[in-house]
């Protein structure tokens, strides 16, 4: 499956990223593959497969949940020098390349 620029474009919306043209067509290619790697993974034959979703043989080794207090959204951002969207904006941190 090959994706459309349209489709990459949509997914970094979602996502809130801004991705410039560079960007948009670089991962249009990496997740193109990724999509066709997919489908050749589900082109595999399983039916004599028992399904497997858990390999460590332990089952629900879990921490109980602590219901704590938190801020709320307004109290969380009130220092921060830039919102959008109820969001932190920062400064890109992640490498150009």
């Amino acid at each position: 499956m090959k994706l459309t620029p349209r489709q990459v474009k949509r997914v970094a919306g979602l996502a809130n990223l801004l991705l410039n043209p560079e960007e948009e067509k670089r991962y249009c290619e990496q997740l193109s593959k990724i999509l066709k790697f997919i489908e050749q993974l589900n082109q595999a034959e399983t039916s004599n497969i028992e399904p497997t979703f858990n390999t460590s043989g332990r089952n629900n080794v879990t921490r109980e949940d602590l219901v704590d207090s938190c801020f709320s959204q307004k109290e969380a951002l009130q220092n921060a020098l830039k919102k959008n969207k109820g969001f932190f904006v920062t400064k890109r941190i992640i490498g150009n390349d």
